[in-house]
């Protein structure tokens, strides 16, 4: 994976290593977990750190991963479009364009399934604009 500097201070692979050393708990395990697979289903992609979280991208947003107390919510800002066969996406269902997936302390991830989405992600933002 491609690591990018920071404007200022670390990179953004740094501050994702903090955040998750720092959560110190399933969600810090979860968010290194989601990171691996990642990488995994896209070297290419860039990791970054935008609004306080981090960020994969490839062309465009990947996905982000968000912590809070009781989640770790994996968004998709393009990605309603997406076909998801293994239903992964179990919110932000409503809207026109993202879709997120949810994750609580102990539920497993499709890794398979994910990795597919990962890839569909890049695809997806890939293609020109209409």
């Amino acid at each position: 994976m491609k690591k990018t500097a920071a404007t200022q201070g670390e990179a953004p692979f740094q501050l994702i290593d903090a955040k998750i050393k720092e959560l110190n708990d399933w969600r810090g395990k979860t968010l290194a977990h989601v990171r691996a697979l990642i990488q995994q289903a896209d070297p290419a992609a860039v990791e970054e750190w935008k609004w306080s979280f981090p960020v994969w991208s490839h062309d465009g947003i990947l996905c982000t991963g968000e912590t809070y107390k009781d989640k770790v919510k994996l968004t998709f800002p393009k990605c309603a479009s997406l076909q998801d066969p293994a239903r992964l996406f179990n919110a932000s269902l409503e809207g026109n364009t993202r879709r997120a997936i949810d994750l609580a302390e102990g539920d497993a991830l499709d890794q398979a399934a994910f990795k597919a989405l990962i890839r569909a992600a890049a695809a997806l933002n890939a293609k020109p604009a209409p």
